[in-house]
């Protein structure tokens, strides 16, 4: 799942989510935890199924998670997501999270996840995808 990033330097997918890594959401040697991390990627990719199903959506799997670099306290990070299959009622969403400089405006790849949502009605029950 990974890309290569020498060959890829940017981004892939819409920018979703954007925050701060805040010292409270540290451990001991100043990395973020990798939970918070999960939680504002699932945050991020709930953004993007709710966009694509035109209504209410429901995390039921994080297919693949890869953590490439750690995640230091003040970097700026930024969730980006692209919806890559859908069927019935689920979608494919890869979620990309970059670090990105605020003196240069390099990025840098931390990681990236694939997570499966659904379409759910008011009731929680699967639904159908409404059609673009």
């Amino acid at each position: 799942m990974p890309r290569d990033t020498e060959n890829h330097p940017m981004p892939r997918g819409t920018l979703c989510l954007q925050t701060i890594a805040m010292p409270a959401d540290a451990n001991p040697n100043g990395d973020i935890f990798g939970g918070w991390l999960v939680s504002q990627m699932d945050l991020a990719a709930g953004v993007a199924a709710r966009k694509r199903a035109k209504g209410r959506t429901a995390t039921v799997a994080i297919d693949a998670m890869v953590f490439l670099r750690p995640v230091k306290v003040g970097d700026i990070v930024g969730f980006y997501t692209e919806v890559l299959s859908t069927g019935r009622s689920s979608m494919k969403i890869l979620v990309e999270v970059w670090a990105v400089s605020d003196l240069t405006g390099n990025h840098t790849k931390l990681t990236e996840g694939l997570f499966t949502f659904v379409a759910i009605n008011d009731q929680g029950h699967t639904r159908e995808l409404s059609t673009h």
